[in-house]
């Protein structure tokens, strides 16, 4: 049996199925050879003109650019640099409408030319390939910027790594099936020889078994101009097939030469064929030979509506409009259309201000009668017709009602991804239904959604990633602190060896967990300053009973009371300052409302004390009647009768000082000089404020004289009964002179307070009033402290 090769060699062809024979209309631009387009005052250069990533901009706005500098680069296999066309200088980087059917924009690099056309100096051309690594040789196609000139733009270089060593048979696309374009024929017309220079460098790479030309036989010319270039010991095979579009599609390409059939969803390489247009293969022989990057080619311009219509070398970026201005473009009245592209698989530009990319191989510039409009889309009749054109043999009708009605897990499941977008289903429909339209827009829903659903499980991916980081995390401190814990346990051991050490952790645990369950349970835990000094208190008595003592320590208590002590202290002396400041004040800043509120002020404290009071005279009386044989604390007893004296005394003693300073400012008045009545009650008050401020101030100062007598030994033996009964007689005394002393203040207050505005007081009377008032309350002090003496 004949292997593949043989048969193929003795010039065995394929056919596939489908397929359409529609009108050429090469004729018209195939009359003349290449010609230059020249150099237009701007180019546009997108960032991307290739399936694949964008490279990194190495230029910025303001810099001036050599012929063949490189402007972007990338480091990866799916990412080709794209070079200046021409001098000049970026007067722009930004984004700009593209060559797509979408007419979106995209991020683009402007040149202002300059007209110099001047190279770079470091180029470095490879005379003698052969002798070079084939690595060397892909890096070096690589960063000239070189991919696919046939439509899908894929990086060269990256189809070549694919195919080393795996490729049998290399095929040179020249079948160029589509309408109008004849970019390859002249190509191949005008520089045959460089064309199979460029073959030779990439059997050199590739090593493969056989190297076959595909070309259609319409093209007798190219054909004749590549048999005088290929002589019979270059393993070279040019095939001659039929015309049929779209026989130069890869796919059906290889069907025709080899009989093989390209898997679904993947590529020519797994069956041991790698494919490369004719335009790509002289790319390739520029890059290598001439160090030329990639920065012009041949675009067919043609149409009806042009004057000039032929084939141009036109430097990449430059814009429709410029090259419609060479050609003699005259737009049709009614639908003036521009088509980037052959008349089936082509698009429609939005306007002339799209720069030519390294895809673009075709302009179309058609009337009405040459390329009709097809705006009246009607219901399909489900002829079949579009099913037996189609040269992937799919079922277009079935993919449409499911792209139409968006079930695309249907339009998979028919192999939507399988199609090659010809268009010669939408060619022969005769409801003239635009079937391409509809399959590129499901492929574009598709392709979104696998993009969500790849970021949704990376997301999750990162998610669990994250939670796995932070448990491990979370068990690292965790064994950490056990670790820490159990060497401070051993520490605390090898410190104290008779095992206190461990009785202090399991103290501090309980402390923990009881300071938990309070939490849990809503119990309010002591402040921390608190906490602290009864835990201290609670440690030095725990000491105190461990060292049998019967003299407590409250060394604790005694700095408490000196704070608080030190606390009032402060305070009387900032009331003391407020009051000063009061008495400043000029008379008409008081008026009758705040003694009123003054008044009611102290009314409320008189009848809190009286209350107090009260209480501690029913508790008098059940102390006076105890029994001689009830056990008193002598030490309590003595200590309630010393405080009990103590208080009367400083009552009094702040009382006098108090009225002696207010007679004094009394008398030295003079008698012609107006006293307000008002004034001299204030005044009055304020005395009196001043003398329970420092009652209460002594107060503080008798608590921490009370913690001295606690921790007196009684050194002789006080009769029980009658220190308490002498107690409570001085407690009553005191209490009866507060008494009476508040009845004369609270009459005086309220005759003041109550005295209408228009009344005529005699300033004098009251001051002296007042002056009484005082000196009876110090009489009575002082008859009570000669009793308790």
């Amino acid at each position: 049996m004949l292997s593949i090769i043989e048969k193929i060699k003795q010039g065995q062809l394929w056919d596939f199925h489908g397929g359409i024979h529609p009108a050429e209309n090469k004729v018209i631009s195939t009359r003349n050879a290449i010609q230059q387009a020249g150099l237009p005052s701007e180019l546009v250069l997108p960032l991307k003109q290739h399936i694949g990533g964008k490279g990194d901009i190495l230029v910025t706005v303001g810099q001036s650019v050599l012929k063949g500098q490189p402007l972007t680069q990338g480091n990866i296999a799916m990412c080709v640099p794209i070079h200046a066309p021409t001098s000049g200088k970026i007067v722009a980087i930004e984004p700009r409408t593209v060559a797509h059917p979408s007419g979106l924009t995209d991020l683009c690099i402007v040149i202002e030319t300059d007209g110099n056309d001047q190279w770079l100096d470091n180029r470095e051309p490879i005379t003698d390939f052969l002798n070079e690594d084939p690595i060397d040789l892909i890096e070096r196609i690589r960063q000239s910027g070189i991919s696919g000139m046939g439509g899908a733009g894929f990086p060269t270089s990256r189809k070549l790594q694919s195919g080393v060593g795996k490729a049998d048979i290399l095929i040179i696309n020249a079948a160029e099936c589509e309408p109008y374009i004849t970019a390859d024929d002249r190509l191949m017309q005008d520089y045959a020889s460089e064309i199979v220079t460029g073959i030779k460098i990439l059997q050199h790479i590739l090593t493969p078994k056989l190297v076959i030309i595909a070309i259609e036989d319409n093209k007798p010319d190219a054909i004749k101009a590549l048999n005088a270039e290929v002589s019979e010991h270059d393993n070279i095979l040019i095939r001659v097939i039929p015309t049929k579009y779209p026989s130069g599609s890869s796919r059906q390409l290889v069907k025709i030469l080899t009989g093989k059939e390209v898997p679904a969803n993947g590529r020519s390489t797994d069956i041991g064929v790698i494919m490369q247009n004719v335009g790509t293969i002289f790319a390739v022989k520029r890059a290598i030979c001439n160090a030329e990057p990639l920065i012009e080619r041949v675009v067919t311009l043609t149409g009806n509506s042009i004057d000039n219509p032929g084939n141009y070398w036109v430097r990449l970026g430059t814009n429709v409009q410029y090259l419609m201005d060479i050609v003699g473009y005259k737009a049709d009245k009614k639908h003036p259309r521009i088509i980037m592209g052959g008349s089936l698989m082509g698009f429609t530009l939005p306007h002339q201000q799209i720069p030519i990319t390294k895809i673009t191989n075709c302009i179309i510039t058609p009337d009405r009668k040459e390329l009709p409009l097809y705006n009246h889309e009607m219901a399909c009749i489900r002829c079949s017709s579009c099913a037996d054109a189609c040269p992937s043999s799919l079922l277009p009708q079935q993919l449409y009602w499911y792209a139409k009605s968006e079930e695309f897990d249907k339009c998979e499941e028919y192999n939507l991804s399988d199609c090659i977008e010809c268009g010669a289903c939408a060619y022969v429909c005769p409801s003239e239904i635009p079937l391409v339209q509809y399959y590129r827009q499901a492929k574009s829903e598709i392709y979104a959604r696998k993009q969500d659903a790849l970021s949704a499980d990376r997301a999750k991916v990162r998610f669990e990633e994250k939670n796995a980081r932070m448990e491990r995390d979370k068990l690292e401190r965790e064994n950490k602190f056990k670790l820490a814990a159990e060497n401070r346990r051993k520490e605390m051991k090898a410190e104290k060896p008779d095992g206190s050490g461990n009785d202090a952790i399991a103290a501090a645990i309980a402390r923990v967990k009881a300071q938990k369950a309070a939490e849990k349970s809503g119990v309010a835990t002591p402040k921390p300053a608190v906490a602290a000094a009864i835990a201290r208190a609670k440690a030095k008595q725990a000491e105190a009973a461990k060292a049998n003592s019967d003299e407590p320590d409250n060394s604790e208590m005694m700095k408490l009371r000196e704070e608080r002590k030190q606390q009032a202290r402060e305070r009387k002396a900032k009331l003391a300052a407020e009051t000063n400041d009061s008495e400043a004040t000029p008379a008409g800043s008081t008026d009758k409302k705040d003694a009123v509120a003054a008044a009611i002020a102290r009314a409320k404290a008189r009848k809190a004390t009286q209350a107090e009071e009260t209480t501690e005279t029913s508790t008098e009386p059940n102390i006076e009647t105890q029994g001689s044989e009830e056990k008193v604390d002598p030490k309590k007893a003595a200590v309630a009768a010393a405080i009990a004296r103590a208080k009367a005394r400083k009552t009094a003693q702040a009382e006098e000082t108090t009225e002696a300073s207010t007679e004094a400012d009394i008398e030295i008045q003079e008698p012609e000089e107006k006293v307000d009545p008002k004034k001299a009650a204030v005044a009055a008050a304020i005395a009196r404020a001043k003398a329970r401020k420092a009652a209460q101030a002594e107060e503080t100062t008798e608590a921490s004289t009370e913690a001295n007598i606690e921790i007196q030994e009684p050194e002789e033996k006080v009769d029980l009964k009658k220190a308490a009964v002498a107690a409570a007689i001085a407690r009553a005394k005191a209490r009866k002179a507060a008494q009476a002393e508040e009845t004369t203040e609270a009459s005086t207050e309220a005759d003041i307070e109550t005295q209408e505005p228009e009344e005529k007081v005699d300033p004098k009377k009251a001051a002296v009033a007042a002056a009484i008032a005082r000196a009876k309350a110090r009489k009575a002090a002082q008859e009570n402290n000669n009793k308790e003496e």
